[in-house]
């Protein structure tokens, strides 16, 4: 059963087409994942799914009920958490959680076991003003009263930008134990990585989805051979790489260029000798990889040169 259903979405601010044609479900019992880089589109997205912003053309149901005619009773069965921090910062972390509670006709103590793996980071904290909070704590206290309630559907629009990795990791963790409570998560990040957290993932970018699957199901639907490729210096010779006959696209993955083949008999071999005749020298370390949702959403843009 979907929870979310997202037809043929579209949204412009001007003439600036924020959304095009999107689609996509969300199911009940998902972690799923909307991801894309700055100005794809993912909090106009995230708005419309939360009743606070009306979609051009298209439509969107929320556990049956639809965003425009029945917002009255989403915003009762959904809990969401802006990217931006918006509660109230002169009220201390126990007064905005009871504030909370009470606009849902809720207490903290009965859906303590909900936010009990959060809060036990918060409750040294709970007579601090929200204003006073580090950036990681003011996401915990965030999300603390998004889940309050005990809504259906969890919705987070990109809760871990500007927060340290040790918070990342943690908020990911609270993700899991919440989903493992039976609620459907729909969240969204600029993060590639944090994709591989998610059950399935839809990449946006320009406000066109370029692919709704698992992280494993991305990796299968990579065509061609990848190979990982590190040597002293290999970025100046990007431009004479890209060249070589058998190369689709290559392009800088860290430290590492990724190298993707158009020949099903390359191998190490091949490409190493290839590599030494454009006047790379020195040790070659090439290796034959998996692609990542990382190398699915470059190829994705590099075959639709208007997203790019």
């Amino acid at each position: 059963m979907s929870y979310i259903e997202i037809s043929n979405l579209s949204k412009s601010y001007g003439k600036i087409k924020a959304l095009n044609n999107v689609n996509i479900n969300v199911d009940a019992g998902e972690l799923f994942g909307l991801i894309g880089p700055d100005g794809a589109g993912k909090s106009t997205l995230i708005r419309i799914v939360t009743t606070l912003l009306l979609p051009d053309s298209g439509y969107v149901n929320v556990l049956g009920y639809n965003t425009r005619e029945d917002y009255k009773k989403i915003r009762g069965e959904i809990g969401y958490m802006p990217a931006v921090f918006s509660l109230y910062s002169d009220l201390t972390v126990q007064e905005n959680l009871d504030f909370f509670a009470g606009v849902f006709g809720a207490t903290v103590a009965e859906n303590y076991n909900l936010i009990r793996g959060v809060y036990h980071m918060l409750e040294p904290f709970k007579n601090r003003p929200a204003g006073k909070l580090s950036g990681g704590m003011k996401q915990k206290l965030a999300l603390s009263c998004a889940l309050i309630h005990r809504p259906k559907v969890l919705i987070l629009d990109e809760p871990t930008t500007g927060v340290d990795a040790v918070s990342r990791r943690e908020l990911w963790e609270l993700l899991y134990d919440i989903k493992h409570q039976g609620i459907t998560i729909f969240v969204s990040t600029a993060y590639m990585d944090e994709a591989k957290q998610c059950d399935r993932v839809a990449l946006i970018q320009k406000g066109r989805v370029l692919g709704v699957n698992s992280p494993h199901g991305f990796a299968q639907m990579f065509p061609h051979k990848l190979y990982d490729v590190y040597a002293d210096g290999i970025w100046s010779f990007l431009d004479k790489i890209r060249a070589l006959d058998t190369c689709k696209s290559a392009y800088m993955f860290g430290s590492n260029l990724h190298y993707v083949s158009t020949d099903d008999a390359e191998t190490t071999e091949t490409l190493t000798n290839k590599l030494h005749q454009i006047g790379l020298s020195g040790d070659v370390d090439i290796k034959q990889i998996n692609a990542g949702i990382e190398d699915y959403f470059i190829r994705q843009l590099t075959e639709n040169a208007e997203l790019s």
